[in-house]
């Protein structure tokens, strides 16, 4: 069992699965809910199915598939584990450290709730690679939030 882990370790173990980080670095508890949670969200709402489907090029399958009312879960709690994992890595205390992730999981959340209603270039994006894509602006977001209140905060 490793005593500490990198925050790219955390960030990366956190995106194969919630919980790992937390395991890896002996916290048990938070690391075994963490798994617990995100199988069972995973398996309530068909999202290894929606998955299976968006990669496989059938977004309107996935969409048939996927419970929205419980993967409606799944962005925030990815995000707490990830941002947990990140603030288990940290050394040093990062002030706003979590506005990155929280923004994310709004806007992965959002993205999620349209994802039935979105064409790009004609192309249904579906319920995977949408919210995916929110990741982005959601991450852009927290950044700059976190830096506009440390700035105006000093």
């Amino acid at each position: 069992m490793k005593t500490s882990i990198t925050k790219l370790e955390a960030i990366l173990w956190s995106i194969a699965l919630p919980g790992f980080p937390q395991l890896l670095v002996g916290l048990w508890f938070k690391g075994a809910l963490l798994v617990l949670l995100e199988i069972f969200i995973n398996v309530m709402s068909d999202f290894n199915l929606a998955i299976m489907y968006s990669f496989l090029g059938e977004t309107k399958k996935a969409a048939g598939v996927i419970d929205y009312q419980w993967l409606m879960f799944y962005p925030c709690l990815y995000m707490f584990a990830m941002w947990d994992a990140y603030k288990i890595a940290s050394n040093e205390k990062e002030k706003l450290s979590y506005l990155p992730f929280v923004f994310s999981a709004y806007f992965v959340t959002v993205g999620l709730m349209v994802s039935p209603k979105v064409h790009l270039f004609g192309a249904f994006i579906g319920p995977i690679f949408l919210p995916m894509l929110f990741v982005i602006p959601g991450v852009a977001v927290g950044f700059l939030a976190r830096a506009i209140v440390i700035r105006f905060t000093r």
